[in-house]
């Protein structure tokens, strides 16, 4: 979740498009396999939605795609995408929508001013807050460790056998936003970022730490269900102020908060499809994908069967979306 990037270091190459494009767990954009639809799809045919690597994201598309199969008879076409791949979609018209986009200034540049394959959708509700938290035992232990400037004599205390002799931060997933490689270096912090691969990893990692008291320092977001099994403490950074972020190798302020927004291709936005009509006016709150994102999570429920029950708790906000 680089400065207005949810794609870090590890980058992206650019890669070719059409169906050399590849999905996050081995799918390809063109990949028609988790297509869900009713037999008549009516004017709404096909939607093409790219789902990234995150629950929350999921808990998104969940419901977007439940509406769209059950409502507006559209074939949906789940696709798994990193952020990048996925607006690279756009200009094939092999993707339609993104339903969480988290600043990504860099790309905006690209697709939407440049290439003009892409255009804003409006905000998700969503707010998204990146940061550095620590688990709530060592907070109470040690409440002066909330301060940045408080953590390099605690650095020993976060070693592992991948930290080099430093204090390790824990990253999830190296397609995420985030600059905390040059905040380590430019606040310069006896850490260094390791990567635990994924979200799932991530989460586990934290309620290991608290379970058994265990030293941890990570990079975590919100929104997101975990919030409510344990409740992580926030590292203050230096404030974050319009602009701090601007060069990504030289940040070395907090993260902004994020607004959500969508990003859909231009062709979609033009077609007048009522799959369209419903990503620009999906719109909700924190709370709201948190709980889908709990029911996927935790509850172990299908994403189809997570929007379902959603949906019939909230049919007030969704007929808000089909007007």
């Amino acid at each position: 979740m680089a400065a207005h990037w949810r794609t870090g270091a590890a980058g992206l190459a650019v890669l070719g498009l059409t169906l050399t494009l590849t999905a996050c767990g081995g799918a390809k954009v063109g990949d028609n396999s988790s297509a869900a639809g009713s037999k008549n799809s009516g004017k709404c045919g096909t939607f093409n939605l790219a789902v990234n690597p995150w629950v929350g994201y999921a808990a998104d598309a969940a419901v977007v795609a439940y509406v769209a199969q059950h409502d507006l008879g559209c074939t949906v076409v789940k696709k798994d995408l990193k952020e990048e791949i996925a607006w690279q979609g756009f200009g094939t018209g092999e993707v339609d929508a993104v339903l969480e986009n988290w600043g990504h200034d860099d790309l905006k540049a690209k697709y939407i001013t440049g290439q003009k394959t892409a255009v804003e959708a409006g905000q998700t509700g969503n707010k998204g807050l990146i940061g550095w938290y620590v688990p709530p035992w060592l907070a109470k232990a040690h409440p002066d460790i909330l301060q940045w400037s408080n953590l390099d004599k605690y650095a020993a205390n976060f070693k592992t056998s991948e930290s080099g002799g430093k204090g390790q931060l824990l990253d999830g997933d190296p397609s995420y936003v985030t600059n905390d490689e040059a905040l380590v270096k430019n606040l310069k912090l006896d850490y260094k970022v390791v990567y635990a691969g994924s979200e799932t990893a991530l989460i586990q990692a934290f309620r290991t730490a608290e379970k058994n008291k265990q030293w941890m320092i990570g990079y975590f977001y919100e929104p997101q269900w975990f919030m409510s099994e344990v409740q992580l403490q926030k590292v203050s950074l230096p404030p974050y102020t319009t602009g701090c972020d601007a060069v990504a190798a030289k940040v070395a302020c907090d993260y902004p908060v994020y607004n959500l927004d969508k990003i859909v291709s231009t062709k979609f936005a033009a077609s007048n499809s009522p799959a369209y009509k419903l990503v620009k006016n999906f719109n909700w709150t924190n709370d709201d994908q948190n709980a889908v994102a709990k029911y996927i999570a935790v509850n172990k429920m299908s994403p189809d069967a997570a929007a379902r029950d959603w949906v019939e708790l909230n049919k007030d906000k969704v007929a808000a979306w089909l007007k």
